[in-house]
């Protein structure tokens, strides 16, 4: 059994010409390419948001790598309008020397480590990974052995939405009426697309309260590798 942190790797972008690109597809409806200044798209991008027309950011997309666990991939799943590919519980075997032998689980980050509730919970997903381990030596396969998995269970996920999409998970899944898993991922994203993109996503709110040091790590792609 190996206990990890969330993390959420993004892909290199440069936000500023992502808005330059965005702002010179709208200026195609009006034919005003002629106005295009080195910061002309903060203005047009602000009137676009406030006038409702959000069609134009959908000509721009980022994709990121998450490893989370699998209640914060159900919940972004259920977003329509983006692409996701998932670690297969249904192909990946944990009981196989490819994944050391081991489950990966994502450490909770609402219960706090050393209380007995946390001990309790460590003790059950422990219980899991025997039984997973045993039946996996016993032959049953990895559809069967899926059965067994509980939300803890660490996922990669790779998910890409356009730039609309963006706005509308995060609109979604920052609040505090959002499960604590999902706020640990999404907000620290959330902020890096602030800082990359303010005229897009400065007005988008968050649950300020949410722990900062519990915020998931948001890393370059590059760095994987």
């Amino acid at each position: 059994m190996k206990l990890v942190d969330p993390v959420v790797y993004v892909e290199d972008f440069d936000g500023k010409k992502i808005m330059k690109r965005l702002e010179r597809a709208c200026r195609t409806c009006y034919k005003s390419e002629n106005l295009i200044t080195e910061d002309s798209y903060k203005q047009l991008l602000t009137n676009c948001l406030n006038r409702g027309h959000e069609s134009i950011l959908e000509h721009e997309k980022v994709s990121i790598r998450m490893i989370c666990d699998l209640g914060v991939y159900k919940d972004l799943t259920r977003h329509r309008i983006a692409s996701f590919s998932i670690e297969s519980t249904r192909y990946c075997n944990y009981g196989k020397d490819k994944f050391g032998n081991e489950i990966k689980f994502i450490k909770p980050c609402n219960l706090e480590e050393g209380t007995d509730l946390y001990n309790m919970w460590k003790k059950g997903i422990q219980e899991i990974e025997n039984a997973y381990l045993a039946m996996s030596n016993a032959g049953a396969k990895p559809d069967q052995l899926r059965m067994l998995l509980p939300h803890s269970t660490a996922a990669e996920v790779n998910m890409t939405c356009n730039i609309r999409e963006w706005r509308h998970v995060f609109s979604l899944r920052c609040n505090n009426h959002v499960h604590e898993s999902v706020r640990q991922v999404m907000i620290p994203l959330l902020l890096k697309f602030k800082e990359e993109m303010p005229e897009l996503f400065d007005k988008i709110e968050y649950d300020e309260e949410f722990p900062k040091e519990k915020y998931a790590k948001i890393l370059s792609m590059d760095s994987e590798e």
